[in-house]
Order: structure tokens, then sequence, then C-alpha cells
């Protein structure tokens, strides 16, 4: 998997109200998925040994600018990161978005696997993990090279079922899914998901099929037989950490108990973040990786720390 390096630099990372300058490396990378489709992505490397290689995968619609902060606290504290936006999104996006045929299975089929052969490249002798938020813990058993994944730290990701969600929020989801999306992509080809603070705009299959998929339970489970004919569901046995918090209402302990049968032999283990226990105004689906968040941070360090020495399957 051949990559390209736009730029060596360093971040600068605000924490408590001061900035402070952190040293380590970050490269933008070109990332060459099987299907000839080029996405972006960026390496966030330490400069002391690395402990272990991290893929995070985004949220739908949610760009990789959104998680440098936390993929630098990573680094600094010795894990090598990439971050990446899937096809359709940010600057993988490489027509009008309405003429886009990505769709959420290519980027679980495509986009992930591509991107963790490009991490595999850049740190061929350590072991890889996983941090998926939202979808990019959903779709990793479409990965072809999944079980190369030593374990998996998941944040808010959840099957998304709408039967499982509450009033009054269940109202809004019911609205965007079901009118918005159809008739958004209808008008216009695409969903304007960012016309509702859902991220970037959403290719049409993207949509589509996330609508169908929070229709049904399982979330992808939907698509068994369907649209997906391979996947790794079944066989994923890595250790799993699944995180979420009583104000997120989407990734409910429902629906993330929903999403975790999916995956039958996973080793998985919850955990429910109490915005009090922090003081902080807000968790919710997003406000993990922002950086007035830092005080959780430590959560994703321990689950690493205790894992970094568990052997990727071959």
């Amino acid at each position: 998997m051949s990559h390209k390096i736009n730029k060596d630099t360093q971040i600068i990372k605000t924490s408590s109200g001061k900035a402070t300058k952190i040293q380590l490396t970050v490269e933008d990378v070109t990332i060459n998925c099987s299907d000839e489709v080029v996405i972006n992505g960026t390496l966030f490397k330490p400069v002391q040994s690395v402990k272990a290689a991290i893929l995070l995968g985004p949220a739908t619609g949610i760009k990789r600018q959104f998680y440098a902060s936390f993929a630098g606290f990573l680094a600094q504290n010795g894990y090598a990161v990439l971050t990446f936006n899937n096809r359709g999104i940010g600057d993988s996006l490489d027509t009008k978005v309405k003429y886009s045929k990505a769709s959420l299975q290519c980027w679980g089929e495509k986009d992930m696997p591509a991107a963790l052969n490009v991490l595999m490249h850049h740190f061929p002798t350590t072991h890889y993990h996983l941090i998926g938020h939202s979808a990019g813990g959903q779709l990793i058993g479409l990965m072809e090279n999944a079980k190369q994944i030593s374990s998996v730290f998941n944040v808010s990701s959840s099957s998304g079922c709408l039967k499982n969600m509450k009033l009054p929020f269940a109202i809004s989801a019911q609205f965007f899914m079901n009118f918005v999306i159809p008739t958004s992509n209808f008008l216009f080809g695409y969903t304007k998901s960012h016309w509702f603070g859902m991220g970037e705009p959403l290719p049409q299959k993207v949509a589509s099929q996330w609508q169908n998929w929070c229709n049904g339970k399982g979330y992808v489970k939907t698509a068994f037989g369907k649209t997906v004919h391979q996947h790794l569901y079944n066989e994923l046995d890595m250790p799993a950490m699944w995180v979420n918090s009583p104000d997120d209402h989407i990734a409910n302990n429902a629906n993330v108990a929903d999403m975790i049968s999916v995956f039958p032999k996973m080793q998985s283990q919850t955990l429910t973040l109490h915005k009090e226990d922090y003081d902080l105004d807000e968790i919710g689906h997003m406000k993990f990786f922002s950086r007035k968040s830092e005080v959780l941070w430590k959560h994703t360090l321990d689950w690493f720390d205790n894992h970094s020495g568990n052997s990727a399957k071959n």
C-alpha cells in the first residue's frame, strides 16, 4: 500500500487554557484502497519509541481534523495514531458529493482495511489497535484484515437502533432518519446533514444505508445476506472496551448491547462515563474527543497500556 508524506511538523495543544508545544511528528499520508480510490489521512508519531500503533476510525461524516488533539495526546504518550477521512468526506471527496458512490459498507470493506495497511507499513514490528468512534467501531467486522487488530476501544459506538431511543430524542432521530435523509437525497442527490449539525454532507448511499441499518436491530447485521456477503463479525475475539455516557441519546445502553451482540466472540467490556464525575457539562455522542474532555482520555491510555502487548492474530 503506497503512501505519500506531505509535511513534517509539530502541533500546538491547548490544555487548561495554556498553549504548549508537543514534540511529535505529524505526517499527511495518502491511502490507496483496493478499488483504486484514494483517501487522505494523518499520521501522528511520538518522538520516543512506539508502544503500539492505533487506527482511529471516525464517526459518520466527521473529518479527521476533529480528532487531532486526541491523537496528539496519544502520540505524546507513546502511541502512533492514524486518522483518516472516509471516501466522500472532507478532502477524501474527489467529486461533487451528489456524484459520490461512497457507502457505509465500502468504508468498512475498502477504506478501513487500506488505512490499517498503511499503519502496518509504517510500523511493521508493533501491535495494532482500533479506536472506533460510532461508525468507526461498528464497521470493523467488514475489514478483511481485522484480525491484525489486537484490541478495540470503542467510543459512542452502538447499533443506533431507533426503536431503542427514548423520548423526546427519539422524535428528532426518527425525523432525521426517515424524513430528512430520503427527502434530501431525492431533492439534492445527497443528504444535507450539515444543516442539522450532523457533520459533513453525506453521499446518498452512505445516508441511505445509515437510515436502513438504524431502522433495524444489529445495525450492519440487517444487511447480512443482502448487501453484506462476507464479514468477520462472528470470528473476531479480541478484547474490546465499549464506552458511552448517559447523555448520549444514540449510544444508550440498549444500543451498545445491541451492537455488542453482533460480535459474539469479542471479549467485550463496557464503561459508562458520567459527566458529573469529571466536572464536565457534556460528553454526549461527540465530546469525548474534545480538548475540554481531556480528563477522560486517561481511560484510553489505561486500556492500551494494559493491552499493548497483546499479540494480533495472523
